[in-house]
């Protein structure tokens, strides 16, 4: 009798606790992210967007490559299938940069891609980052986004590019080309390196 009376006291006082502590209503999910993270004007993350084909040579081309764009192939990214002179998936869809594209596909029916955006005169900044690299006297930043629930694993890079701002983000699920900082860094490296071209 006495460890029923016991146990009883236990559970008052603990349901007290826990009613004090959990007081409220209950919230929602909060909804997938959406937005770029570069900047807060509604330019999309490309996470969010499906591609309307597996073959990087059928999807939809939106206007003329542009010239930074037209610095990075196909055959710089690690995916399958694609040849050098194939364009980019899509060209000028985001409004709120002077250029954007992405190379989007489908390994295993999950979709990998690269996007670039380039804003003229102006660096590009990201909301929050993971780190800085020196890449060939550039400094990158980078948010990795692979522990972030809310979207696919991907990363972030920014940095200063032809006398304006360059945004790469990389996403990639798969995990079969390795981490997708290390691809992002690689995509800064070979547009570095064709930055004078």
């Amino acid at each position: 009798m006495r460890r029923l009376v016991l146990l009883l006291a236990v559970l008052v006082l603990a349901s007290g606790c826990a009613r004090a502590i959990v007081e409220g209503s209950p919230v929602a999910q909060a909804p997938l992210d959406v937005t770029s993270p570069f900047d807060k004007e509604g330019s999309t993350d490309p996470s969010t967007e499906p591609s309307e084909s597996e073959d990087p040579e059928s999807g939809p081309i939106d206007g003329e490559i542009t010239p930074n764009c037209a610095k990075l192939k196909w055959t710089d990214l690690p995916y399958p299938g694609a040849k050098a002179e194939t364009p980019p998936t899509q060209i000028n869809y985001d409004s709120t940069f002077e250029e954007s594209c992405r190379w989007t596909t489908k390994v295993d029916n999950v979709e990998v891609g690269v996007s670039l955006r380039f804003r003229e005169g102006t660096q590009i900044k990201i909301e929050r980052t993971t780190g800085d690299w020196d890449v060939k006297g550039h400094k990158v930043s980078y948010l990795n986004r692979t522990g972030e629930q809310d979207v696919e694993p991907s990363c972030v890079l920014a940095l200063p590019y032809n006398g304006g701002g360059l945004g790469i983000i990389v996403i990639d699920s798969t995990g079969k080309f390795g981490d997708v900082c290390d691809q992002g860094r690689k995509v800064a490296e070979v547009m570095i390196d064709r930055e004078t071209s």
